[in-house]
């Protein structure tokens, strides 16, 4: 992390600096109290009744990515970005991968609407489970021994993530519809 913007990876960067500032700015203006419903809610977290109640909010399906519940989901979602974002920024360059991380992230808070209509949902995870997705896909449309290997890799991860959103607090639909985002991102986003 020696550069705050690093210019091979611009959209990552992008969204690593705009996921922080919005960290940064819940984090000043409520004096630390960044983690009430309350705030997520006036920060753009999903909230389905909110949509259902104000059409007009449908901008909560991709708001929601960039609102973190906490030091722990923010630490967590930004270093996998970090990593995560990087790899598969290279694989499909940078214009395919911000549609991919926006179409992932859009699917699970659709998702969350759909499966989970009373939750409150925020974070990025939404958006890395389509990552992790996208890349298993590719695994068996390549022959690229690099991305069979990167997909190998990516199972084993998303087996165990997969596992840990069935604990308390954690959007099972948010990440399923992640997953299915970024499958969908593979197929109609492809790699040359």
């Amino acid at each position: 992390m020696k550069e705050i913007f690093d210019r091979r990876y611009p959209v990552t960067s992008f969204f690593l600096l705009v996921t922080a500032l919005v960290f940064l700015l819940m984090l000043v203006t409520t004096g630390g109290n960044f983690d009430r419903a309350d705030t997520l809610f006036r920060f753009g977290a999903m909230y389905g009744p909110a949509i259902r109640l104000f059409p007009e909010q449908i901008w909560r399906l991709f708001s929601a990515i960039f609102v973190h519940i906490g030091w722990e989901h923010f630490i967590v979602n930004m270093l996998s970005l970090y990593y995560l974002g990087r790899q598969v920024e290279e694989i499909f360059g940078s214009k395919k991968f911000f549609f991919l991380y926006l179409l992932s992230g859009m699917m699970g808070n659709l998702f969350v609407f759909v499966f989970s209509p009373k939750s409150l949902a925020a974070g990025a995870s939404t958006s890395l489970y389509g990552l992790f997705a996208a890349i298993i896909i590719l695994r068996y449309a390549t022959r690229n021994p690099y991305i069979q290997q990167l997909g190998q890799s990516y199972m084993s991860l998303l087996a165990v993530n997969l596992v840990m959103s069935f604990l308390p607090g954690i959007s099972l639909a948010g990440h399923l519809g992640g997953l299915a985002g970024g499958a969908l991102g593979a197929v109609i986003l492809p790699v040359s």
